[in-house]
């Protein structure tokens, strides 16, 4: 009788959190995940991948930068409003934070991996999965 209490205390508490957290669930998808229709526009996501080769376009005051992330697969357009990190380039993974809208990817924060050796374990399996090759090092 105990144990069933407590159980159902520890149920409806997993409840009330889950519910309380259900808008700042952010959940990663890849471009391919989004191209093919599986999110929803406007609903709040991470997209990883890899900050496509010459896509990088950034406005006159430097603070809009309009660039393309891809899986390997498919490739979305980014556009984002604010100061990029430091190790924002081509050829680099990339977490945005954002949201789909009218075909663009509106990101609120942009993620650079921090060094070599780090990719977060969703963004190397969607490169994986979508085949991705990392562009030959060069002089930088």
């Amino acid at each position: 009788m105990v144990l069933g209490a407590a159980g159902a205390a520890l149920g409806v508490a997993a409840a009330l959190v889950l519910t309380a957290l259900g808008e700042d669930i952010v959940f990663f998808r890849s471009p391919s995940e989004i191209a093919s229709g599986a999110v929803a526009e406007g609903a709040r996501i991470r997209l990883g991948g890899m900050v496509e080769e010459g896509s990088i376009r950034r406005s006159a005051d430097g603070l809009h930068v309009a660039f393309r992330v891809t899986d390997g697969a498919q490739s979305l357009p980014v556009s984002y409003r604010g100061i990029l990190p430091d190790l924002f380039r081509e050829g680099q993974g990339v977490v945005a934070e954002g949201q789909m809208r009218a075909g663009t990817f509106e990101a609120a924060t942009v993620l650079a991996k921090h060094d070599e050796n780090y990719m977060p374990r969703e963004v190397q399996a969607a490169l994986d999965q979508g085949g991705y090759a990392a562009p030959a090092a060069g002089p930088r």
